[in-house]
């Protein structure tokens, strides 16, 4: 019997290999099986290269290539239909012969959409989708709902004291979790296209909001100066990466500066999230502060919330955010924090226990 789940997760675990290098495409992975042997592999590996369902076929040995019009493929993707930075996926699974295509999920990206699947039925080829459907919402829950829901994804973060409290009342930085959170935030941003803080994080703590302790590429960072009054020698204005900064006055760029003029008698964040989707930026996390949090939440305009838990005490402070409409998805110890993180009950991409976050 043939192992459609398994062939299915391994195009999942090969396409997160590229978390954080692909955007504003999905991660894909794609498996070629003959006869229940895998003799390709592929996953599309950074932005403007060759797809997963080339790279799969390119993997398959010159003594093995003869089997590839009797061997299946699987894709974690609809097969593309459309000619962007690469040709159709789908026109090369006609070429190469292939009799039957295995999919995880479909393509909700308006030059695919089921064109893909259009074409592999025109030239006969097998279809079967919805293998581990649920597991490849989550993995690209950023692409599905920058397509869908017409906005980023977006992930909420702050560190709290088990007394509930995100800062000193003085606003004063306070450094609340340790080195191995840190490092994981640090993660968390080469793997999400912009991170986004208020006028008061960005004066009193003075984020240079990069990743500095990961390998990997920067986010946009976007901070809110309504008037123009942060000083140019914030750290989140160095060269290190682009920096959009929201205010009222003007609509400008210069050096590695954005302005981005906005309504602020209006939704400035349902205002920002729509120049975000039209720039093609497909995830946002909000670092803080409260206040930006708190618009966030009330807005329901969020799909994670990931909370460090630390040991740190404040015997007063600033209330971390509350929040509800959320399910637990999981906690884990990290060192002497404990990191919890939470999704919208009415997301459509739910937490599915086999993926990594």
């Amino acid at each position: 019997m043939t192992d459609h789940h398994g062939y299915i997760h391994r195009c999942l675990e090969l396409a997160a290999k590229a978390k954080g290098l692909v955007a504003p495409n999905p991660m894909v992975g794609a498996v070629l099986v003959y006869n229940n042997t895998i003799i390709g592999e592929g996953f599309h590996e950074r932005f403007g290269e060759e797809h997963a369902e080339v790279n799969c076929l390119k993997s398959v040995k010159e003594n093995d290539r003869h089997l590839i019009p009797q061997s299946t493929m699987y894709v974690s993707l609809e097969p593309c239909a459309h000619y962007g930075k690469t040709p159709p996926c789908a026109l090369r699974l006609v070429q190469e012969n292939i009799k039957q295509v295995i999919v995880c999920n479909d393509d909700p990206f308006d030059n695919v959409n089921g064109k893909g699947f259009d074409i592999l039925r025109a030239n006969d080829i097998v279809i079967q989708n919805g293998i581990l459907a649920k597991e490849g919402l989550w993995l690209n829950r950023r692409f599905f709902c920058f397509h869908q829901q017409k906005r980023p994804y977006i992930i909420l973060k702050w560190a709290q004291t088990q007394q509930g409290f995100f800062a000193p009342l003085n606003r004063s930085r306070f450094q609340m979790s340790n080195m191995h959170s840190q490092q994981l935030v640090h993660k968390w941003r080469t793997e999400e296209a912009a991170i986004f803080v208020g006028t008061k994080t960005a004066l009193n703590d003075d984020p240079q909001l990069t990743a500095r302790l990961w390998k990997g590429t920067n986010p946009l960072r976007i901070v809110i100066d309504r008037r123009l009054e942060l000083p140019e020698s914030l750290q989140l204005f160095n060269k290190d990466a682009t920096t959009w900064i929201i205010n009222e006055r003007k609509e400008e760029s210069r050096d590695n500066k954005r302005y981005i003029q906005l309504d602020f008698g209006e939704s400035v964040i349902k205002q920002l999230l729509q120049k975000l989707h039209e720039e093609n930026i497909l995830s946002l996390i909000v670092e803080g502060g409260a206040t930006l949090l708190r618009s966030f939440i009330d807005g329901n305009l969020w799909d994670e919330v990931r909370v460090f838990e630390t040991e740190n005490i404040l015997h007063e402070g600033i209330a971390a955010p509350l929040f509800s409409n959320a399910n637990q998805a999981f906690s884990s110890q990290l060192g002497t924090d404990k990191l919890h993180v939470y999704v919208n009950k009415q997301s459509a991409y739910q937490y599915v226990q086999e993926m990594e976050l």
